[in-house]
């Protein structure tokens, strides 16, 4: 395993200290042993005496989960014609990922949709083609100055769009099963899964480089398959058969990893997202684990939050994640038909 050479700070420390990396008891706290929500005992990791990091806040399976109802008209329209008021549910929430304003976007490949959640304005869109074509397998999205952008591993094609009537960019460039979209600096970086590398290309959809092959080493991938871009400008990859997460540069500029295959705290049974906070924490799901692995920036764990279960905070085929500017932690919990939403809790 490959750290960098920044040492924890001080931070790091205290919170280490604090929590006496008491891993097994966070492991074993999942909803199943926590107090029902009813009973107004928050559940939050790792349990007590230690002092609480996560929080669960909530779950979410559609529209009408968020207070978003159709309009009147559309209510009238939905009865004359018999269709649903409100968009229909979650059936497999895949990809996870926030704008500028931490509007959330949503890949659902089981219902063959996109979802947009603007949250300011309790409005959800809910789009099943684009460009007259239906979607087969939406898994990754992106949004940045009102601009979508999709990866549909299905059509092997990456697409862009301001409203899906009409597409801004449509794009293969040699692709051939993206499955992992981040937007960093000037550039959309793609996950090509089965061409086992990163494709980097400008906002026009022109290649810019790529980097990786087919292995095990520094640099290397086997079937790589989610992308997040961190506050500093470095890019996560999700090397999943390689049950470990690596991190570049933004040029492509191998930097550290850390994971191996294993079913015990810090080891990855089939990693899937990852993103970063605003203290530099890095979060791991594990599809096969049910768990958000918790991580310091050189890799070290901190924390296990979940474990496999319908109840909350608990999971079945975690698949994304994407964390707002305030710390609000997303999980696209796949198996379970929603969303959850965690809060990550500073130190008192």
């Amino acid at each position: 395993m490959q750290r960098s050479n920044h040492g924890r700070g001080s931070a790091w420390r205290r919170w280490a200290g604090a929590l006496g990396f008491a891993v097994a008891g966070a492991w074993a706290a999942t909803a199943a042993d926590a107090p029902d929500r009813t009973t107004e005992v928050r559940l939050v990791w790792p349990p007590a005496p230690a002092v609480a990091r996560i929080a669960y806040e909530r779950s979410i399976t559609g529209p009408a989960s968020v207070g978003v109802r159709a309009s009147s008209l559309g209510r009238l329209g939905a009865w004359v014609s018999g269709a649903p008021a409100t968009a229909p549910d979650l059936v497999k929430p895949f990809g996870l990922a926030l704008d500028e304003s931490d509007n959330v976007c949503i890949t659902d490949p089981g219902a063959g949709a996109v979802c947009f959640y603007d949250q300011g304005r309790k409005h959800w869109d809910r789009w099943t083609q684009a460009g007259g074509r239906a979607w087969e397998a939406p898994v990754a999205v992106a949004r940045r100055d009102g601009v979508f952008y999709v990866a549909d591993a299905g059509w092997g094609r990456v697409v862009a769009f301001r409203q899906p009537e009409r597409l801004l960019l449509s794009f293969t460039n040699g692709l051939t099963r993206p499955s992992g979209l981040a937007l960093l600096g000037g550039h959309l970086y793609v996950a090509d899964a089965a061409g086992h590398r990163i494709v980097a290309f400008d906002l026009a959809g022109q290649p810019w480089r790529e980097f990786g092959r087919r292995g095990t080493g520094p640099g290397e991938f086997n079937y790589p398959t989610h992308l997040a871009a961190t506050p500093d400008g470095r890019l996560l990859v999700t090397d999943s058969l390689n049950n470990r997460i690596e991190v570049f540069d933004a040029e492509g500029k191998f930097l550290q990893s850390w994971g191996e295959a294993g079913d015990t705290p810090g080891h990855f049974a089939r990693p899937k997202g990852a993103a970063v906070d605003s203290l530099g924490h890095v979060y791991v799901l594990d599809a096969l684990a049910d768990n958000l692995q918790l991580f310091d920036a050189t890799g070290q764990l901190l924390l296990v939050v979940g474990g496999n279960g319908a109840a909350p905070g608990q999971f079945w085929m975690p698949a994304g994640i994407a964390i707002t500017r305030k710390n609000e932690i997303w999980v696209a919990d796949a198996c379970n038909h929603r969303l959850q939403v965690f809060q990550y809790l500073d130190a008192p």
